[in-house]
């Protein structure tokens, strides 16, 4: 049977290409600007993979690369960097910068690919935070480019809008999305109802399996590395720290030193993992003080962050543990 293929931009290490695989579908030529990911997608994939800014690439020569023509690909896919649209961003700067952030033409450049490629579909992945009611001119700008896309080629995408949060669907983190889904020939996506249920929040009758916890996903991975161990002025305080808790246990309102005000700095400073939750939402460039950390107060080891991402296990991550 022949596979159904993909456009992947901004594909970073794989990760969503991984999901489509399992899916169905194979990458016929992915984008990425980043050496190190660029590394590792050809370390364990046999892709056509175009490592330059994608300002810089012309949609005939991504489809030249993978072997397509105009209106071929099955699907176009990918998530334009996010850090314009984070609540992260927030508060390391007092606002995020949204459209008026330089990295926000990648949002441009994927709207760019799709109305020159046409592919039968697309789906599009950010953070929340570009949906957010009364900021969503993110949104805005993709749907008033499908509307000229149509009005200029005589298609129907129409974009299908949901947040979704990955433990949901079996992954062991919280980690919530939002998916931009279109067709083109107008058909509506339905979004897949969720397969697991918060244990919190189920109903005794519903028998949907419970969420995949941090530790079902990463108990048996014990690393050895000095290099985990957590550094900076505040990693004294980490064993201090009950798993599951962040700094607010070092609040007047927690249960140790009041060392911090209250819901003064960002939710994952110090924040540590629970055995039975699914982890916190893993971050893109942390500090030493970011968590989510190991329960036992050091840092995660990058197995341990490909298992709660669910990568598989042979795949190899070229670079360091920050990589």
């Amino acid at each position: 049977m022949t596979k159904l293929r993909a456009i992947s931009l901004y594909t970073g290490a794989g990760g969503l290409d991984l999901g489509f695989e399992a899916a169905g579908f194979e990458t016929a030529v992915a984008l990425e600007i980043d050496a190190r990911c660029v590394a590792t997608l050809r370390a364990n994939r046999s892709w056509s993979v175009i490592d330059r800014d994608i300002s810089l690439v012309s949609t005939a020569e991504l489809l030249e690369a993978g072997d397509l023509t105009v209106s071929e690909a099955d699907v176009l896919i990918g998530g334009p960097p996010c850090q314009p649209f984070s609540k992260s961003g927030f508060w390391a700067h007092g606002e995020a910068r949204r459209l008026e952030d330089p990295r926000a033409g990648t949002l441009a450049a994927y709207m760019r690919v799709l109305e020159e490629a046409l592919p039968r579909a697309f789906l599009l992945e950010n953070v929340e935070g570009l949906g957010f009611r009364g900021k969503d001119e993110g949104l805005e700008l993709i749907r008033t480019a499908l509307q000229r896309i149509n009005a200029a080629h005589g298609s129907r995408y129409t974009a299908s809008i949901a947040v979704l949060n990955a433990a949901d669907y079996g992954v062991p983190q919280l980690r919530r999305r939002l998916f931009v889904i279109g067709a083109r020939d107008g058909a509506a996506f339905e979004f897949p109802m969720a397969t697991h249920v918060d244990p919190a929040l189920a109903d005794p009758a519903d028998n949907r399996p419970r969420y995949r916890t941090a530790w079902d996903a990463i108990h048996d991975i014990e690393p050895h590395d000095p290099s985990l161990e957590p550094k900076g002025k505040w990693a004294r305080l980490l064993p201090s720290i009950p798993e599951g808790q962040n700094y607010l246990w070092h609040t007047e309102r927690g249960g140790g030193e009041p060392l911090f005000g209250w819901r003064r700095r960002y939710w994952s400073f110090l924040l540590k993992l629970a055995k039975a939750q699914p982890a916190w939402t893993l971050q893109a460039q942390p500090g030493p003080a970011t968590g989510p950390f190991h329960w036992s107060s050091r840092r995660l080891s990058m197995r341990e962050m490909a298992r709660l991402q669910t990568f598989p296990d042979d795949f190899s991550v070229i670079g360091g543990v920050a990589d």
